[in-house]
């Protein structure tokens, strides 16, 4: 029971990591992995910044037990040569002071030897610390400095492939249905091909028919009228008929204007049997 439950635990956990993973905006995962080694480069740069610290306190403090070191042999040396010429005068007493004081000195000076000795130690197991540290706040740096690069790239990547799943969705959406019972542009497009090519068969079915043929006639015959009419009125206007002709050969460039019909009242009317073919 209990071996059962884990595994439906962990299946649960695995559903909703996969399930957050599908939802996260991969642009947020982009900028939480890049805050997040900006983060730890910050606090490796402060370990070693620390750690350079602790070398250059020890520095320090090597160079002012240097300092006593050589103040405290130098107070040696003195106390000896005090004692010395005390000896030499003869002051037995001045002599053996002096005596105890360089022997103080001297073991002062012991363990501020065994100090310096114990801070050079010291001094170079943090320097070594410091250049250890410092080659790896150098390498990190490189390392984020790729990262920022990286999200560029990604940056980039991941626009382009955005504009492309919009221009696949727009074109899935032009020849596609949209919905159950709106048609396709193809299906739009074909219904409106087979009206057109109807209407131009219909068209020239009719301009072959004897009906066809007869609304021609019709037409031409009303245009001999109009300009019969027309000559008509230039003649009680008084323009004459080499204007007319002019005009006619400016208008049409080659083309020779007809002779002036006959007044209306001597024109023979058109039957419908004159003007059938």
């Amino acid at each position: 029971m209990g071996s059962l439950l884990t595994r439906a635990w962990r299946y649960l956990v695995a559903a909703l990591t996969g399930r957050v993973e599908e939802a996260a905006d991969p642009k947020v995962q982009i900028e939480q992995a890049i805050q997040e080694a900006q983060d730890q480069h910050r606090q490796l740069t402060q370990r070693a910044a620390s750690v350079i610290a602790n070398q250059k306190k020890a520095e320090m403090d090597l160079d002012r037990a240097m300092q006593e070191l050589e103040k405290v042999n130098g107070s040696t040396r003195q106390a000896v040569l005090m004692a010395e010429e005390a000896r030499a005068k003869g002051d037995e007493r001045k002599a053996l002071e002096y005596t105890n004081t360089a022997e103080t000195f001297a073991n002062r000076l012991v363990s501020q030897e065994t100090t310096v000795e114990t801070l050079k130690q010291l001094v170079l197991q943090s320097t070594q610390a410091s250049d250890t540290a410092k080659t790896a706040v150098d390498q990190n740096a490189r390392r984020l400095q790729e990262r920022l690069s990286e999200r560029q790239k990604l940056l980039s990547q991941l626009d382009q492939a955005r504009m492309q799943e919009q221009m696949n969705a727009a074109l899935e959406s032009v020849s596609a249905t949209v919905g159950r019972d709106v048609p396709s542009l193809e299906q739009v497009r074909d219904k409106i091909e087979t009206r057109y090519a109807r209407a131009r068969g219909a068209a020239e079915l009719q301009a072959d028919s004897v009906e066809g043929r007869m609304l021609e006639v019709e037409q031409a015959s009303m245009n001999v009228e109009a300009r019969a009419r027309l000559e008509e009125i230039k003649s009680k206007l008084g323009i004459a008929a080499g204007t007319t002709q002019a005009a006619g050969e400016v208008t049409s460039g080659t083309t020779q204007a007809s002779p002036a019909p006959p007044p209306t009242s001597e024109r023979t009317p058109v039957t419908d049997a004159d003007t059938t073919p």
